[in-house]
């Protein structure tokens, strides 16, 4: 049955109710749609972020979430585009070995300022303080995606590095800001895609999603390739 999975659906399963009603289609109608369907790989992001499920549903294709198992540890020596793109391919191989026939999403986000890598705050005052370190500086934030079928011996990686330049900040200002958006989930003490960019001078990128945790731009030509139906 054809299913409608655009905005509006649940974090786990991202398809509903049918949109159709087959009494008002012509025969075969649902047969044909059906046959596209079944033909259509299963989808999976290996990831429980909200973020990455929100940005992945706005490509408007079923999928569902599993949480890969991997540990997310810096290696010693490992530079922050190693790491990133290490995590990602590392979260899809891990969810692809127990879904082998599915198409597997895996992705992975580090900020990086002053050659050191920049972790989630987890609290008030760190948040305060990486943001008055961001102050009139930029910040790298590398963004790595990567797409595996085992089945079909499918495997595509894309690295995303969008740099965010802040205007000069004051701890007044910033303690708003945080109290706000509540940003202690996100690598660098900010949400783009809230009201983050008040904090910024500018914003160098190719795919502006790519930020939020998902370059989608990337990520629909590597599911294009994959075989997924995409406008």
């Amino acid at each position: 049955m054809f299913y409608d999975n655009c905005p509006g659906m649940s974090s786990r399963e991202y398809s509903l109710t049918p949109i159709f009603n087959d009494s008002l289609m012509p025969t075969g109608y649902f047969t044909t749609l059906m046959n596209i369907q079944s033909r259509q790989k299963q989808l999976i992001l290996a990831s429980t972020s909200v973020y990455r499920q929100a940005l992945l549903a706005r490509l408007c294709l079923p999928f569902t979430t599993h949480a890969p198992q991997v540990d997310e540890n810096q290696l010693p020596g490992e530079g922050a585009a190693q790491l990133a793109q290490r995590l990602a391919k590392a979260k899809a191989e891990d969810v692809s070995r127990l879904f082998p026939d599915a198409v597997v999403i895996g992705s992975d986000q580090v900020a990086e300022f002053g050659g050191s890598i920049i972790g989630k705050p987890g609290s008030e005052e760190i948040a305060v303080a990486q943001l008055l370190q961001f102050s009139g500086q930029s910040v790298n934030f590398l963004t790595a995606v990567a797409v595996i079928c085992n089945v079909s011996d499918f495997n595509q990686s894309f690295m995303d590095i969008t740099s965010v330049s802040f205007r000069d900040l004051d701890e007044d200002e910033v303690r708003r800001y945080i109290a706000l958006d509540q940003p202690l989930d996100c690598a660098g003490s900010f949400k783009s895609e809230a009201a983050g960019p008040v904090l910024m001078q500018s914003i160098c990128t190719d795919d502006p999603t790519a930020i939020i945790g998902l370059p989608l731009i990337t990520l629909a030509r590597m599911l294009r390739s994959a075989g997924f139906k995409l406008p």
